[in-house]
């Protein structure tokens, strides 16, 4: 959300889930240093660059300890290279956090990096193979 710092951010859905404030803040707090964003906490979406907003979204999506992470694009307006390091920590975070995460992109490099990629052909999921 565009008006609140990314602590707030990754904070807010916990304390919606009926968190305390204190708690959610830790929470935010940790989930941010994971992703080498404690030095951005106090800033604003607009005051960010290149993937920072992003694994803002990656430790709100995971901030209230989901079962199942659903990623459409997730890094799909990144360059290559920043776009490569949002990737990396979204699935490091994930196996951390044992969260199972289903992710669309058509980033094939990306995806070579799944434990199961599956495209979509004439309507139907087959199983892929990248190289």
């Amino acid at each position: 959300l565009p008006e609140f710092t990314a602590l707030d951010n990754v904070a807010l859905p916990q304390m919606i889930a009926g968190k305390s404030r204190k708690a959610a803040r830790a929470r935010a707090e940790e989930l941010l240093g994971q992703l080498g964003l404690s030095g951005r906490a106090h800033h604003q979406p607009a005051q960010m660059s290149g993937g920072e907003p992003q694994r803002v979204a990656i430790a709100r999506a995971l901030a209230n300890k989901p079962r199942l992470l659903l990623a459409d694009e997730p890094t799909g307006n990144l360059d290559p290279h920043t776009s490569e390091a949002v990737f990396a920590n979204l699935y490091d975070l994930a196996r951390r956090e044992g969260v199972a995460a289903l992710v669309a992109t058509h980033n094939l490099e990306l995806a070579r990096h799944m434990d199961r990629v599956l495209g979509l052909r004439d309507g139907r999921l087959e199983p892929q193979r990248l190289g």
